[in-house]
């Protein structure tokens, strides 16, 4: 088994994975579907279902499916160029994308939300269909959003191409069992088999030169949110709160008596801040998805600003080891709150984080698997429940709480010798479990929880 760090952690666009990339992914897979077929099409119709739809205006999805039909892709977005593109479409009712002729497409009419029962392969669907110019259907894809950011048709889900399937890697663990396992028998670090298995299938260059962006990017985004005030958008008016709380913070530095515990004010405005950029619209990365997006790089802020001795050169090992836990549990469970609630996204975010921390702190693989194992067990059963479907009320606080909690989990793992009671594996398996048996009011719709039991507006 095997997937890449560039597909654990992705740059994309806020507010969702799931709900806002995902769906431009599987548009832009459209336009190229259309590409290959020997007809034209002359119109274009969406139809978004299940959790797309419940919460599809809180999250940009039609925002995003517009965009994707235009051309847009996450990782080349830009907020300007889609502003002018959106007003364009909504004027003309038609898109315009490269290497294909004008096609209609009215929003208001061409873009459905289907509130009816989900498509049967997951929660997040959406149909994609061409018509001719008699506005018969002629070509249909469906796709689902799979968590993020992952996107597979309906056809290549019923096939399991959800799972790797590439040549084979030197490492190619499946379960935690396997990567300590191996680990024993190598003699290598987590980040050490990752990177392996990484570099036969890029160079060494390239995998460090995409390392270094998935940092650059994701410290941006926390500059950004570090330094912007006012209110999000999506209705709730609910202030950013990052920048102040870390102006507050840095004037209080230095002073004799400030308790220890305000060190969880720092970690929660650095996560904080990357998940109000999210809510705004803003570029992250997804880690492992838009809503758990601020674990990560709050914990890789904590340790090299706050850690004494920490060493930025030991990031790649971070990241590495952090997408190797990520992997196991996406093919082995899920990231996708829609699927398995929030568990699946702060808590696999939590066990990631906690997992990097614990390897850079020096930690042997053992101590990293229960780092990871104590991160997501102290998640398990977290419902998703987002107020007016937006990422925002509980998400972004939420963040802050995960990021401590795998601090936590690595200095708890550190003070021991990695032999515990509760296998990762287990946790991963529990996690499954419990997201079956959530109901779905608690999976990303926003018809229970927090979503209903306070103010929309």
């Amino acid at each position: 088994m095997f997937l890449s760090v560039f597909e654990m952690f992705k740059v994309g666009v806020g507010p969702s994975s799931s709900h806002t990339m995902g769906p431009m992914v599987a548009a832009a897979r459209f336009l190229d579907h259309l590409r290959a077929q020997p007809f034209t099409v002359s119109r274009l119709r969406a139809t978004l279902h299940g959790s797309l739809a419940f919460t599809g205006i809180g999250h940009a999805t039609d925002r995003a499916t517009i965009l994707g039909l235009a051309g847009f892709t996450p990782g080349t977005y830009e907020a300007e160029k889609a502003e002018a593109a959106l007003s364009s479409i909504r004027a003309d009712k038609a898109v315009e994308p490269e290497g294909l002729p004008r096609l209609a497409f009215d929003p208001e009419e061409d873009l459905r939300f289907d509130y009816g029962a989900p498509l049967p392969g997951h929660a997040n669907g959406m149909v994609l269909q061409g018509l001719d110019a008699q506005g018969d259907v002629i070509t249909e894809v469906t796709y689902y959003s799979v968590g993020g950011g992952f996107v597979l048709t309906a056809a290549e889900l019923a096939e399991g191409q959800d799972k790797d399937s590439g040549p084979p890697v030197p490492y190619p663990f499946k379960s935690a069992a396997e990567m300590l396992a191996m680990a024993g028998d190598s003699g290598l670090s987590i980040a050490a088999m990752k990177r392996a298995n990484e570099e036969s299938r890029m160079s060494r260059a390239e995998l460090e030169a995409g390392i270094s962006r998935l940092w650059s990017v994701m410290e941006a985004c926390m500059e950004r949110g570090l330094a912007s005030g006012g209110t999000l958008p999506g209705g709730l008016n609910v202030r950013r709160r990052a920048a102040a709380i870390h102006e507050a913070l840095k004037r209080e530095a230095g002073q004799n008596l400030a308790p220890p515990h305000i060190i969880n004010d720092w970690i929660s405005a650095y996560a904080m801040a990357v998940n109000e950029e999210n809510a705004a619209g803003g570029q992250v990365v997804t880690a492992p998805t838009n809503g758990a997006a601020g674990v990560v790089p709050a914990v890789i802020k904590y340790w090299l600003t706050h850690v004494p001795l920490a060493q930025p050169s030991r990031l790649p090992d971070f990241l590495l080891t952090a997408a190797a836990i990520g992997g196991l549990i996406k093919y082995n469970a899920s990231i996708s709150g829609a699927e398995c609630g929030c568990q699946a996204e702060v808590g696999s975010a939590s066990a990631m984080a906690a997992a990097g921390l614990c390897a850079v702190l020096g930690g042997t693989p053992e101590q990293v698997e229960n780092a990871a194992e104590i991160a997501l067990e102290h998640h398990l059963g977290m419902t998703c429940d987002p107020v007016k479907g937006l990422v925002q009320v509980p998400c972004i606080e939420r963040n802050g709480l995960g990021a401590i909690k795998a601090i936590s989990a690595a200095s708890l793992s550190l003070r021991g010798d990695g032999q515990h009671f509760v296998p990762l594996d287990a946790a991963i398996e529990t996690m499954r479990q419990t997201g079956g048996d959530m109901s779905e009011k608690y999976k990303e719709t926003s018809l229970g929880g927090l979503a209903v039991n306070v103010p929309n507006c």
